[in-house]
């Protein structure tokens, strides 16, 4: 009997050692950061590609609306059969008389980049972005397209936005997501998500 109770209790000991092994090591792996050309990012933020406008609190509640009487030298930008306005780098729509600034829609084309974009690639697309709108080349027009989940960008428009998505906080503009990461030691912004408006 003396040895049974041995043996069961020896049992029972070595079963304990294994699970908590286990869970130190999954516990200890779930804290450890990632490495993937040469991009460091904790494994703790993940959202949806797709996140419904209802999901996202803003951290300032309401954005200032722009809006002008006039815009000088404006191009017009058709887009499913409504006029938009593309002057000073910014895209406008008209509502009462004034000009409202709105942020680009997938589609919009522009004959030539606006002034300081920057070329961004990634899986062998090449990106054109100007103040956070990404363009591609479309024969001989730009047009506005979101860009792929993992792009990266180095600086983000001074009129971006913080927000936050089941507790954590993200970066927003023109309803693209982006998280900060950490590239060659330099801070970047890695796209993560879309908001989708509703």
């Amino acid at each position: 009997m003396k040895t049974f109770n041995r043996i069961y209790t020896l049992s029972i000991l070595i079963a304990l050692a294994f699970v908590t092994q286990a869970t130190a090591q999954s516990v200890g792996n779930s804290n450890s950061r990632s490495t993937r050309d040469t991009k460091t990012t904790t494994a703790k933020k993940t959202v949806n590609n797709r996140v419904p406008s209802t999901k996202v609190t803003y951290k300032t509640p309401m954005k200032k609306v722009v809006s002008v009487r006039s815009v000088p030298d404006r191009k017009v930008v058709k887009h499913n059969g409504q006029d938009y306005y593309y002057a000073n780098n910014k895209y406008y729509t008209q509502s009462r008389g004034r000009y409202i600034v709105i942020a680009p829609k997938i589609g919009f084309r522009i004959s030539s980049l606006p002034p300081k974009y920057k070329r961004v690639s990634f899986n062998d697309y090449n990106y054109y972005n100007a103040q956070g709108v990404f363009y591609v080349q479309m024969n001989n027009e730009y047009e506005v397209v979101e860009p792929e989940i993992g792009t990266i960008v180095y600086e983000l428009p001074d009129d971006y936005e913080k927000v936050a998505i089941n507790g954590m906080e993200y970066y927003e503009y023109s309803s693209i997501l982006y998280e900060k990461v950490q590239v060659n030691g330099s801070r970047a912004y890695e796209v993560v998500g879309f908001i989708d408006m509703e």
